[in-house]
Order: C-alpha cells, then structure tokens, then sequence
C-alpha cells in the first residue's frame, strides 16, 4: 500500500462520452486516441472530482452540466438526466472507493454517493424528496446503533464533509474518517496545468511567487526558483537544452526599469535569447518541465495543510501535453516525467495525440481511448 494516497482508478460509468468505464492510473498515466474519443472528458472528470473534494459547490465545477450527460441519453418518467462519475485512492488504510451520481436536469444537483472499502459501504446519501435542497446521508457507526443518518446540502460533496459531521468516537466512524480523509487528501493535491505561450511571452508583474496554471508568470517564478535550489535548477537547464532549439547553458531573469522581470536563456558565447522570441512549443516545454521540477510549495495549489507534505502526492493534470510539440521534445518531456513521477511526490495525468513508443519511458501507463 502506498505511503502517500493517491488516486489510482478513474470510473466514468456515464460521462460525456464514456460509459461503464475504468481507466487505471499509475504515477505517470497519458490518455491517448483520435479526436473525440474522450481524452479531455477524462481529465474534465478528474478535475471535477479534485475541485468537489476541495469543497467547491457543483455550480461552480460544472458550468455546463448538460455537457456531461452521456449522448443520447434518455430522460426518466420525472424527467431526469445526469451523469456517474468516481475514482479509487488507494493509501495507508488500502483502496477506497468513491461513487457520485449528479443530476443534471431538470436541476444540478447531487443525487447519490457511496464511499466502500472492500465491498462493505461506509457512507452513502440518495435524494429521497425532490423539494428539499438535501440528500439523506447515513454512516457506519458500529456503536449502539449501526448507522448514524443525517441530512446533507445536495450541492456538494458528502465525503468531503464528513470529517466535519463524523464524531470519530466508535471504530466503526474512526474507519469512516479515515477512508473519507484519505480520499480528500488524494483528491484536493491536484494542479491542472495547461501552458498558455502568449502570456509566457510578456514580462511577468511581481507577485506570490507560484505558478499559475496557465503559466502566464513563468518569468517570475523562474526569479525565485533559480537561487532556491541550485540541483533543481540544474535540472531545468538541462531540460531547456533537450527542449529548445540550440545551446542553452543557462536559464536566468532580469529585472527591467518598470520592475517587470522577464526570463532569459544563456547561450554561452552567442549570448541570450527573451523567452518570449521562443516558439510555442518551446515555451510549453519549459513551463511544463519547470512544473514537473517543482511542487506544491511553487505550484498555486490549496494543499491539506492539516497533513505534512510528506503525506501528500501532487498530481498534475495537463490536458494536451503534446500541444505544440514535436516529437523529441515530447519524448524528452516524457523521460522527465517518468523519472520525476518515479520519486513518489509528484504524479501526471496527461492527454497526448499519440502514445510514447513502446518501452520509451519505464513505469508510463498509457490509456489507448482508440478504436
């Protein structure tokens, strides 16, 4: 069992345009397949999940419900149509298992959850009365009575909740919050990440110092991370040689007049180059392996503050890995990844057009979504 909880399962079993799906996920895991096969729809139901275990609402994770209801599907007698998605996180306590099912219409709502540990519930909810804004949730207790039963919001993830609601009193609701626990922990120490060139290009404002999603302050994060780790910095320059055209000895910023920074690459006797006369695919390849280089403290993610870092696994979420990228510098952001992802702090989901060449990165699993 793994030290860290971590989500190892995504189960899609009517979302968008899965159906009774089950994608395993390891510590480097890229979803592969044509246009329209899935790809994004996966990683959108991963972040979805992430954000509920975050405690954000459903209107806030899913603007447009009716995107996810399966195509084609058919509304029942009242009317009713949504969609089923879950994940197991395996950890200290072994695999746990969450289901959701989310009405779309003719409202979002939450209609049923079930939280297992090796078949046996220990948590579940359903709507029972359509004109309340509450699920009914019932808990194992294992004390004097068997089950503890509450209403809960329909708007939001239950599990998330029950380290608030669940006394921890009985072995029974000491199980309960572990599993819940171990769920959010996994669930909430996610990063979605998708390097936007164009906002790379300009000179970064001063800021927290963390790295945006879409990368758009890389400048200024590259400021702080080049004097707080020489090893790691290392590191990144290595990447940028394998990953821009050219000899790079070095990755540094510079301060301008307006106290702007903007980021610089060293080419030893030919000078430097702004990052922002990259291409587009050597500005993704940067950002994403600076990403890849760092973690939770540089990345601006909500980590469990409550839990030590060394409990917590950070998984990036990049749709489109291979967005504006040839061949070797996916295969060299590739290798990165799957030695980064070996150390167990770090993990990656990813979405790419086509997979890796076989046995080109040790420990990669790839999820075809082809025909």
């Amino acid at each position: 069992m793994p030290e860290r909880p971590c989500v190892t399962e995504l189960a899609l079993s009517a979302f968008a345009v899965h159906r009774s799906a089950s994608y395993p996920l390891g510590p480097l895991t890229l979803f592969t397949g044509p246009s329209g096969s899935g790809k994004s729809s996966a990683l959108r139901a991963y972040e979805a999940l992430a954000r509920l275990g975050g405690g954000a609402e459903l209107g806030e994770v899913f603007p447009d419900p009716d995107a996810c209801v399966p195509e084609q599907a058919r509304p029942d007698a009242q009317r009713r149509r949504g969609f089923r998605i879950g994940c197991t996180v395996d950890g200290p306590i072994g695999p746990v298992r969450l289901d959701l099912a989310v009405q779309a219409q003719p409202a979002l709502r939450v209609v049923g959850e079930r939280l297992s540990q090796g078949g046996h519930t220990l948590f579940d909810s359903a709507l029972r009365d359509p004109s309340r804004p509450h699920v009914h949730g019932a808990w194992h207790t294992a004390g004097s009575a068997p089950v503890t039963r509450a209403p809960l919001p329909d708007d939001r993830l239950g599990t998330a909740l029950l380290p608030l609601r669940v006394a921890g009193k009985t072995d029974g609701q000491r199980q309960v919050l572990a599993a819940a626990e171990q769920m959010v922990v996994a669930l909430r120490s996610v990063f979605p990440c998708d390097p936007w060139p164009q906002g790379m290009r300009a000179p970064a404002l001063p800021g927290s110092g963390r790295l945006l999603g879409g990368c758009d302050n890389l400048a200024e994060v590259l400021r702080r991370t080049s004097t707080e780790c020489a090893v790691r910095h290392g590191h990144l320059v290595a990447a940028a040689g394998a990953g821009c055209a050219g000899s790079v000895t070095g990755v540094r910023t510079e301060e301008l007049p307006d106290g702007r920074v903007r980021a610089l690459l060293d080419r030893g006797d030919l000078g430097v180059t702004p990052v922002g006369r990259l291409g587009d695919g050597e500005l993704r390849f940067l950002a994403l392996a600076l990403v890849l280089l760092t973690g939770p403290g540089v990345l601006e993610v909500d980590p469990v503050v409550e839990v030590p870092s060394a409990y917590q696994t950070l998984t990036v979420l990049a749709d489109g890995l291979d967005r504006g990228l040839d061949r070797g510098q996916v295969s060299a952001l590739v290798a990165l990844a799957g030695r980064m992802c070996a150390r167990g702090h770090i993990r990656l989901v990813g979405s790419v057009t086509e997979p890796p060449r076989a046995g080109e990165t040790e420990g990669l699993t790839v999820v075809d979504l082809g025909p």
